[in-house]
Parts: structure tokens; C-alpha cells; sequence
């Protein structure tokens, strides 16, 4: 197809039109719904004023340090040169991420007492869909901004992606400090209102007569909304600029330039699949209807095959005219793919209560606590091995394939390396569908928890108990997804970094990659650090999670004991005060672990060189990787383990094994929603600052290689 640079440049920028669009109209659909009645709509107004304070300080304190650290950008790399670039693209990325944030959790707390009043008629299917399409406006707009962002830089840079790199740091920056601020909250309130209402005083959950109610459900959009949408954007064009960046470097003068010969749209490409995606996800939504007898996964997970099948014949499509129909380009592209659907499977068994690893864990919990604890690990630690094949399979056959030329018995290096940041760009292709399965789940979280405190008649929880289990699941698998595209993303960012190490040395890329042995010391030294790092990072949230409980927990105690009547419902809770006090506490400890993601590879590439500072973003990928798939699988499997029981199993509510199912979710908690899901910015983060700044480090270092 011959069209110029500039049409597909205009063809990319009417498809994130068209995703802004479609979020629009979907937005007028779910505001337009009713809200319930006057309890109904009292509580979602807590809900939501209680969100938009927090999300506000903490955009305010984030926001400050952004702009302290885009004067440093420009400072560093010179006002006048790359630096006024580079802090540009820097800002950019930061608003779009928290744009992005902000605009999945502003329309959640709009949907989720609207998905209560739907819950009131009793019907699942029209439910389940009114809730999906709540989630389809945060889906499509995480997508339409980040593409928006993608190709509006790629154009006013005129092509020069090495220039975009800021966009990438401050998207990944403001990725982590919203996921950690905002998983830090929900976990505290969580754990905190659950261990004195349900442990303690023996209440059900989301009763109203508990303190800490407001703030929890307020942490189900500021960490699985805002937190989220934030992280999946700079998923996006984290992914996306991966491989753009790859195929930019490789095809330099003195590199391989035959790429961009072979590909004159290699860099742009990526670019085309996100706008494929778009239409896709658009057609996908359309799929998700539950069938007479259907179940609720079935539904979203209709929608997510049909946006995989149009996505897949739109690789072929998108390889055919724009990529020379080359086949090792398509089977690369369609690997990205693969992985994708099996990670879904994967994680799907392993959190589903339909199978059998929940199951362990809720009859584990007959035996108490200890043993529900020993389970979960159990199943979490299991739960890292297939995904860790899968990404190892479909790495090395994006690599095979992309690189195989037909000429020689070896795949040729360069053309394989970008084969495997095409396996990551092609996952772009049902990422909108993903967030909108994920942004299902904390709307329908609230929508319960407003159905138990509004006192709506049992026929609303039968509709959103059910929907709050789906919704466990798919947060789950939504995690699994960013995890495992972050890897891709990372091993492609990893590459890059080599190219871009090698090109400021002035030394070929193979003398650069040489030097990466374990004969050599600082290698072994980056790597150790490396694989420490997600260990050391996530100890420091686990703390920040007790710590907010532990608060969260006095609090609540504090009411109880000293308002009169409270326990009988004859008084009402100080709601604020725990509101106020959980996210005092999440922004204080935020600090520590964003210095550790910013400071510890820019102190190993200054003090032990760019040879050192590689081998750490390896250990980084390495370990990382199975860590948050353990912490957030087997804390899904927690959760999903007491809601087993409690839907009748094992004794059901208020027995013995559901006492010991809370303690694991309570531990679950900590590790699925804060700790878990925040180790995929930390590897973007170290990634992206040691690109960023390698010219200054290649220059500066104690150790010049």
C-alpha cells in the first residue's frame, strides 16, 4: 500500500481521535443511568470526594517533583540541545499518565453507584454489561492518549525516537508513583477496616457501621483505577517506543542501516499495530454479552477473543502492505499474541475459584490460619513457572523468526532483537480490550459495597457478589498481562540500552556486548544488585501497607470503643477521619521506594560504569519478573480462596476456615494490589533512566567502561 510517512502519521492520529471519541460516547451512555436513591447516592458522594482529595494531594506532591526533575533534564543535557527535548517529552509523559489515571477513576466513581442501581433489577447480564461499559471508557481512553502522545512527539521530533525518551521517563515515573501511592492506600484501608470489622467485631464486609468503610472503597479506585490506567499508559508507550526505539538504533549508520532498507517502516510500525488495536478493541467491546446460561468470564472473555482474532488478522494485514509481507515479521508480531493468550489461561487457573489452586487454599483454611498462609505461597511461588516458559518460548521464536533470513544457518542478531520488541508491540493489540476487563473489576467492587451499606435487598448482592468474584480475576489477569509485556518491553529496552551504550562509546555494538561476561567483576556486581533490587523495592511497600493498616486499625478501634452506639447503628461513623489518615500516611511513605527506583541505577552507572549499570537491568528483568507474578497471583488466590467460603464452601461466613481465609487475604492483599503490581514500573523506570541518561554516564563514570 503506498502511503506516504505523513498519511500514516494521519491514519495513527485518527485512531487515538477515534478511541477519545468512542470514550466519550461511552461516558454519556453510563452518566445518563440512574443513581439509586438518596442513601445510595450519599454514600457514592463519600466514595468519591474521598477519592478526588487524594488523588489531588497526591498529584500535587508528584507534580513537584516532576517539575524539579524536568529543570534538571534540561540543565543536564543543555536548555538549548536534546535537553529542552528531553524535559518536554519528560512533562508530557507525566501529565498523560496521571491524565490517564485521573480519567479511569473520575468515570469509576461515577459508575459504580449506577452499576448498584442496576443491580436493583436483578438482572446479571444487563449489569455485567453496564459495568463493562464503564470500564471500556478508561480501556479507550489509557489508549487514545497514550497513541495521541506517541505519534504527536514522533511528529514534532521529526522522527528522532532517541529525542522521545523523556516521554518514556516521565511516563514510567509517574506509572510507579501511582501505583505505589495508590496501592499503598487501598491496601491499608483494606486490610485495616477488614481485620477490625470482620476479625474482631464479627461484621460482614462493607457494613456501614465500620469506620473504615468509606476509605476502602475509596481505595478500590484510587489503586485499581487511577493506579492502574496510569501504570497500562505507560505500559503503552513504554512498549510501543521499545520497539520504535530499537528499530531507530539498530538502523543508524555503522549499526545494521539494511533494517530500514529491508523496512522503511520499522520504526513506525509499531505504531500501526496501536492504531489497528484501536478499531479492534472498538469491535471486541461489542462481544462482550452474556448469553442465556453464560457466565460472566465468558462474556468478557468473548470480547477479549474477538479483539484477539481482528487483532491477529490485522498483523497480517499491517505485515502485507507496510512490512514487505514478510512472514518472519508476522510470526513475530503473532507470538506477541500467543504469549498474551496463554498468560490469560495461565493466571485465569491459577485465581479462578473454578480450579483447583483456590481451592487448596480455602480448604487449607479449615486448618487455620498458618496453613492458608503456607497454601498461598505455595500457589504463587507455582504460578511463576509457566508464564516465566511462556515468555522464554515466545521471546526466542520472535527472535528465530524476525531473524531468519533464509541465507545463513544462524538468525541474523539485529533483525531478531527487533522481531522481539514487535512481540511486545504486538501485545498493544487487545491492550485496550485488557483495561477494560480489568476497570470492570473495582466498579463492581464498589457497586457491592454500596449495595451492602444502601441496605439494598438481597436480589442487588446476588447480582454483585458475583461480579465482585469475576472482578478478582480479572484484575488479576489484567497484572499477569503488564507483567509479562513488561518483560518483552524490557528485553527490548535492554537491547537499546546496548545500542545506545555502545554509540556514546564510540565503539561497535558486538565490543560493547563483549564485555558482558561473568568473567568480568562489574558484570557480576550489576547483576547481584539486580536481582536484589525488586526485593529490597517491594520490602519497603509491604512496610508502608502495615503501616497504613496498623493506623487504619487504631482508628477504627478508637471509634468503636469511644462512639457510643456505633456496633448497634444507632451512630454513624467518623468516615473522614479514616479517609484522612490513610492517605497521610500512603503519601509519606511513598518517598523512599520512588528514590530507590531513580537512584540506584544512575549511582551504579556513575560509580561502576554503563557495563555494570546493563548487567543490573538484567538482574532487575530477571528477578523481577517472577517476583510480581508470585506476589500478585498468589494474592488473587488468596482473595478468591475467602470468597470460596464464602459463598457457602467449607462452612461458609463467619466460621473458623473463613476467619483463617481473611488472614490470607489480608496478607494477599498487600502483595496483589501494592507490592506486586509495582515491581512492572520499577523495571520500566531503571530501564528508561539508564537510556536517558547514558551519554552523561558514558562521560562521567569512575569507571569508563
Amino acid at each position: 500500500m503506498g502511503l506516504s510517512t505523513g498519511q500514516l502519521e494521519l491514519v495513527i492520529l485518527l485512531a487515538s481521535i477515534l478511541a477519545l471519541a468512542y470514550a466519550g460516547v461511552q461516558t454519556a451512555l453510563v452518566l445518563r443511568e440512574d443513581e439509586g436513591d438518596e442513601r445510595m447516592r450519599e454514600i457514592a458522594a463519600a466514595i468519591r470526594e474521598g477519592a478526588t482529595a487524594f488523588l489531588r494531594r497526591e498529584y500535587t506532591y508528584v507534580f513537584i517533583v516532576a517539575a524539579v526533575l524536568a529543570v534538571v533534564i534540561a540543565l543536564a543535557f543543555g536548555i538549548t540541545g536534546d535537553g529542552a527535548r528531553l524535559a518536554t517529552g519528560f512533562v508530557f509523559g507525566v501529565a498523560g499518565s496521571a491524565l490517564a489515571g485521573a480519567l479511569g477513576m473520575l468515570l469509576s466513581i461515577r459508575a459504580n453507584v449506577r452499576t448498584a442501581a442496576h443491580a436493583r433489577r436483578g438482572d446479571l447480564p444487563a449489569t455485567m454489561a453496564f459495568a463493562f461499559r464503564g470500564g471500556s471508557v478508561t480501556g479507550l481512553s489509557v489508549a487514545g492518549l497514550a497513541l495521541l502522545e506517541l505519534v504527536g512527539f514522533y511528529v514534532a521530533f521529526g522522527g528522532n525516537v532517541l529525542d522521545m525518551v523523556g516521554l518514556l521517563f516521565g511516563a514510567s515515573l509517574m506509572s510507579l508513583f501511582a501505583r505505589v501511592g495508590g496501592g499503598i492506600y487501598t491496601k491499608g484501608a483494606d486490610v485495616g477496616t477488614d481485620l477490625v470489622g470482620k476479625v474482631e467485631a464479627g461484621i460482614p464486609e462493607d457494613d456501614p457501621r465500620n469506620p473504615g468503610v468509606i476509605a476502602d472503597n475509596v481505595g478500590d479506585n484510587v489503586g485499581d483505577c487511577a493506579g492502574m490506567a496510569a501504570d497500562l499508559f505507560e505500559t503503552y508507550v513504554v512498549t510501543a517506543m521499545a520497539a520504535m526505539l530499537l528499530a531507530y538504533l539498530i538502523g543508524a549508520a555503522g549499526v545494521y542501516p539494511t533494517l530500514l532498507s529491508l523496512f522503511p517502516n520499522a520504526v513506525l510500525f509499531p505504531l500501526l499495530v496501536c492504531a489497528w488495536a484501536i478499531l479492534a478493541t472498538v469491535v471486541g467491546s461489542l462481544f462482550v454479552r452474556m448469553r442465556p446460561g453464560g457466565s460472566i468470564m465468558g462474556a468478557l472473555y468473548q470480547g477479549l477473543a474477538a479483539t484477539t482474532a481482528i487483532g491477529l488478522i490485522g498483523l497480517y494485514l499491517l505485515d502485507y502492505y507496510f512490512m514487505g509481507a514478510n512472514l518472519g515479521i508476522f510470526a513475530a508480531t503473532a507470538v506477541g499474541l500467543v504469549v498474551m493468550i496463554l498468560i490469560v489461561i495461565i493466571t485465569d487457573y491459577y485465581t479462578s475459584a473454578s480450579y483447583r489452586p483456590v481451592h487448596q487454599i480455602a480448604e487449607a483454611s479449615q486448618a487455620g490460619a498458618g496453613p492458608t498462609v503456607i497454601s498461598g505461597l505455595a500457589v504463587g511461588l507455582q504460578s511463576a513457572w509457566l508464564p516465566a516458559i511462556v515468555v522464554v518460548a515466545g521471546t526466542l521464536i520472535a527472535y528465530l523468526a524476525a531473524g531468519w533470513t533464509g541465507t545463513t544457518t544462524a538468525p541474523n542478531a539485529f533483525l531478531g532483537l527487533y522481531g522481539i520488541g514487535l512481540a511486545a508491540a504486538s501485545m498493544l493489540s487487545v491492550t485496550g480490550m485488557i483495561i477494560s476487563i480489568d476497570s470492570f473489576g473495582p466498579i463492581t467492587d464498589n457497586a457491592g459495597g454500596i449495595a451492602e451499606m444502601a441496605n439494598l435487598p438481597p436480589q442487588a448482592r446476588a447480582i454483585t457478589d458475583p461480579l465482585d468474584a469475576v472482578g478478582n480475576t480479572t484484575k488479576a489477569i489484567t497484572k499477569g498481562y503488564a507483567i509479562g509485556s513488561a518483560v518483552l518491553a524490557a528485553l527490548a529496552l535492554f537491547a537499546a540500552y546496548t545500542f545506545a551504550a555502545a554509540s556514546k562509546w564510540g565503539q561497535p555494538w558486538a565490543a560493547f556486548t563483549a564485555l558482558l561476561t561473568l568473567s568480568t567483576p562489574l558484570v557480576v556486581a550489576g547483576l547481584v544488585i539486580g536481582a536484589v533490587l525488586p526485593f529490597f523495592f517491594t520490602s519497603f511497600l509491604m512496610n508502608a501497607v502495615g503501616v497504613a493498616a496498623e493506623r487504619m486499625v487504631f482508628e477504627i478501634r478508637r471509634q468503636f470503643k469511644e462512639i457510643a452506639g456505633l456496633l448497634e447503628g444507632k451512630a454513624k461513623p467518623e468516615y473522614g477521619r479514616c479517609v484522612d489518615i490513610v492517605t497521610v500516611t500512603a503519601l509519606r511513605q511513598l518517598a523512599a521506594p520512588a528514590l530507590i527506583a531513580v537512584v540506584t541505577p544512575l549511582a551504579v552507572g556513575f560509580l561502576l560504569g554503563p557495563v555494570a549499570l546493563a548487567a543490573l537491568l538484567l538482574g532487575v528483568i530477571v528477578s523481577g519478573f517472577p517476583l510480581a507474578l508470585t506476589m500478585t497471583t498468589g494474592g488473587a488466590a488468596w482473595d478468591n480462596g475467602k470468597k470460596y467460603i464464602e459463598s457457602g464452601h467449607f462452612g461458609g461466613k463467619h466460621s473458623d476456615a473463613h476467619k483463617a481465609a481473611v488472614v490470607g487475604d489480608t496478607v494477599g492483599d498487600a502483595t496483589k494490589d501494592t507490592a506486586g503490581p509495582a515491581i512492572n514500573p520499577l523495571i520500566k523506570v531503571v530501564n528508561t533512566i539508564s537510556i536517558l541518561f547514558i551519554a552523561l554516564i558514558v562521560a562521567h563514570s569512575v569507571i569508563p567502561v
